[in-house]
């Protein structure tokens, strides 16, 4: 069994010794749908459920494990443990309880180091999972084999997070085109590629460059239609002067 070190050991019993052994090809990432800390996930596994992860963490970025990475986890369904031996490794990570926040710079952060460790110790391929078995990083909703019965986890905020800093932040670290930086770079993030509807890929400081140009166009054009109002409003008033008035 494989152990992160920068997790806090908390080993489920029997599960860590009777569940099969696996051979870790995919990271699937996870939202618990409430607000639990690594001590209180590992209470739910222990006293509630028969299902787990292998680690649970919380906003503060503290990282629990509850299972060997070599041993089979319950949290990605048919991921889990396929006929050939491998599986997926999963993480449950602390939410508010529809789900809908993103996932604090803490916790990017800890999903960044863990996955490159992942990657180092197992092997697991740089790449997103094409498909439900594809070695691999993925989030649980990516594919319908990895939910009973579909999901939504882990919302649409951390699905983004995952596209333009998680993942990104993984390949950079693991091939070393960055420090052990808390984040991806400013400059990074501003120069990450967004497809547009066109079928065109612009960067975010495109897209703010072309937000201040509109803002500068309307601002300009909200000027003149001003000054013609205000001449409007001069002509109008020399008339009302210049107009005879009315004997009694």
């Amino acid at each position: 069994m494989a152990w992160y070190p920068g997790a806090r050991k908390m080993e489920l019993q029997p599960e860590s010794d009777d569940q099969p052994a696996i051979r870790p090809t995919q990271f699937i990432m996870h939202s618990i749908a409430a607000p639990w800390d690594e001590e209180r996930l590992y209470a739910y596994w222990r006293d509630s459920t028969n299902l787990e992860s292998h680690f649970g963490l919380d906003y503060d970025g503290s990282l629990g494990q509850y299972i060997g990475t070599q041993t089979k986890a319950d949290a990605s369904y048919r991921a889990n443990l396929r006929g050939d031996g491998t599986g997926a490794v999963s993480i449950e990570t602390a939410s508010n309880d529809d789900a809908s926040d993103p996932w604090s710079p803490e916790q990017c952060e800890q999903l960044i180091r863990l996955g490159v460790w992942l990657h180092r110790t197992h092997g697991i391929p740089l790449r997103v999972c094409r498909t439900w078995d594809d070695p691999g990083f993925g989030y649980h909703r990516l594919h319908s084999q990895w939910a009973v019965s579909g999901t939504d986890c882990p919302g649409d905020a951390r699905v983004q997070q995952f596209k333009k800093v998680i993942f990104p932040g993984i390949v950079a670290r693991a091939t070393g085109q960055s420090e052990e930086d808390p984040m991806p770079s400013p400059a990074d993030l501003w120069s990450y590629r967004i497809p547009i509807p066109d079928g065109r890929e612009v960067s975010a400081g495109d897209i703010l460059a072309w937000t201040d140009n509109r803002h500068n166009v309307v601002h300009e054009r909200l000027v003149a239609v001003e000054a013609r109002l205000d001449r409007l409003v001069a002509a109008v008033e020399a008339l009302a002067k210049s107009a005879p008035t009315k004997e009694a």
